[in-house]
């Protein structure tokens, strides 16, 4: 082991640790789901061609490889080596059980025995919460190895870390699977049973996840959010970006409010840390927010719940159950009368705070 990996493994922190494997994994999830999240909505609505059917295919093939992007990146943040970041990356997509081996039993041409036949096939994001785990092995395992291996590294990195821990991953996948399953089936059936409670109480959380490091795309991807609860958790982050695009707009260049709706709204989580009051406003415009998701059947998918209306993924996901009129009125109209009212109300009325705490610092 160098020098310079020996000191880097003694200065990390769980938290720096866990903020490198969540911004790795947040990074990968965008860049694999934005694509097909905004373009799939869109060829929906036009003429069956044949290349908009081919390009609709090639938006689901590449959001498949989600986990291998997400483990390369998470080893980039590590600072590891190309070999390592790769053996990582293939660990993370074992792993993540995002593909699947089948057997098929077919004739032999003699017409008397059986051959299994293995089909090899892609089968979905697989568990990112499982692929974070593996990544998470891999890393470790790899800062380990350092230089020990010498000139052997090119043979026995691939086989320790890219197929060691990815099998190890492989192993672990059903019991991690089983607990992230019954976590996001737990919150989709209290979603139907208790529409109401569920959807304000969803978008809450999601509008206070979207000002902090956490991935609010990964967390809608890694418990499976669907139906009522994914559109909750899309306008709760809808809310959050709408109030802070209200209030920031006075003390900032129009660049800032700008930017906000545009989906960079964790640019505020500095503004928001150093004055918590903010988060009453926010709670309150996604609570209010909400109570159109039950009444108006707002549905939304796992890859948009942590979206929000950045690209239009939240309103094109309700579409079909809201109409392009109600879709506006849902997402635009009603967030963003209720945070003016909000940040109305606390800034002039109850003055609990001042426009300057709004100040964008880079």
């Amino acid at each position: 082991m160098t020098t310079q990996q020996s000191t880097a493994m003694q200065t990390e922190t769980f938290k720096s640790f866990a903020a490198k494997i969540l911004s790795g994994t947040a990074t990968a999830i965008i860049v694999s789901l934005l694509p097909n999240a905004i373009l799939a909505n869109l060829i929906k609505y036009l003429p069956a061609v044949e290349w908009l059917t081919d390009l609709n295919r090639i938006l689901v093939i590449f959001q498949y490889f989600l986990p291998i992007m997400a483990g390369f990146l998470i080893a980039e943040n590590f600072k590891l080596t190309s070999m390592q970041q790769v053996a990582v990356g293939g660990a993370a997509y074992i792993g993540s059980g995002a593909w699947t081996w089948r057997f098929f039993d077919t004739v032999q041409e003699s017409g008397k025995a059986l051959e299994a036949v293995g089909l090899f096939q892609l089968r979905g994001l697989g568990d990112i919460i499982n692929m974070m785990i593996t990544a998470t092995l891999a890393v470790l395992l790899a800062k380990w190895i350092g230089d020990r291996l010498g000139s052997l590294t090119i043979v026995l990195l691939p086989i320790i870390v890219g197929i060691g821990v990815g099998y190890l991953g492989w192993l672990m996948l059903p019991y991690v699977s089983q607990v992230t399953t019954l976590i996001g089936q737990a919150i989709n059936s209290f979603t139907v049973l208790q529409p109401v409670l569920m959807s304000v109480l969803i978008a809450m959380s999601f509008a206070v996840l979207i000002v902090t490091p956490i991935s609010t795309v990964g967390i809608g991807v890694a418990i499976g959010l669907t139906g009522l609860s994914a559109g909750a958790a899309a306008i709760g982050v809808a809310a959050t970006s709408t109030y802070l695009a209200l209030a920031t707009a006075r003390k900032n260049k129009a660049g800032v409010p700008a930017a906000i709706l545009l989906g960079a709204t964790k640019m505020m989580m500095p503004n928001v840390a150093a004055n918590p009051i903010m988060l009453l406003p926010i709670l309150v415009t996604a609570a209010v927010s909400a109570l159109s998701v039950p009444l108006f059947n707002v549905i939304g998918t796992p890859a948009t719940a942590g979206f929000g209306f950045i690209g239009l993924i939240g309103p094109l996901a309700s579409l079909e159950t809201t109409g392009i009129a109600m879709m506006i009125i849902i997402w635009f109209v009603i967030p963003f009368a209720v945070a003016y009212l909000c940040h109305y109300l606390c800034l002039n009325v109850f003055k609990l705070y001042s426009d300057d705490i709004f100040i964008f610092e880079k």
